[in-house]
């Protein structure tokens, strides 16, 4: 985590910001709940248990500077809550989602789908495609899972026969 907390002080210091002690407490919220998808307001709660001084707007503020930094990625899931995911190191793109449409889990796909498809957009409309996103919405493993189960009585009967 400190080799991050370094290499995000370099790139602040690039575009001539510090890292206050109020962005290193962001930041580092950011890195332990890095599988999360935190919303500002979760940030801040989070935030303000290791550094009760800081407020919303200051989190606020920062959560847009490492953005506009592209320390974090800010995504929505269509549900109009914006929520921070901190850019995997070295990647070329921002990740794609799962979202379920049942039960709100997000899943990632590291992997870039897209290659193809940029190289058409880029060729047909001449296009230089800087980044881009892709958000699958569905039903996830684990509610298909359940419906399975659900259908299924405790002998092994079919629930609908």
């Amino acid at each position: 985590m400190e080799g991050r907390i370094d290499r995000i002080k370099k790139q602040l210091h690039a575009s001539s910001y510090k890292l206050t002690p109020q962005r290193e407490a962001t930041v580092r919220v950011l890195l332990e709940h890095e599988q999360d998808h935190l919303s500002a307001e979760d940030v801040y709660l989070l935030v303000k248990d290791k550094a009760p001084e800081i407020g919303l707007a200051t989190v606020y503020r920062t959560l847009e500077l490492l953005t506009e930094l592209k320390v974090v990625d800010k995504i929505n899931f269509g549900d109009g809550v914006s929520r921070y995911d901190l850019r995997k190191e070295g990647a070329a793109h921002f990740h794609h989602h799962l979202v379920c449409m049942e039960c709100g889990a997000v899943d990632e796909i590291q992997e870039d789908l897209l290659e193809e498809v940029e190289t058409v957009v880029e060729k047909r409309w001449n296009f230089l495609v800087k980044d881009h996103r892709l958000t699958f919405h569905g039903i996830c493993w684990r509610c298909s899972d359940n419906r399975a189960e659900e259908s299924i009585d405790h002998k092994g009967n079919s629930k609908d026969s």
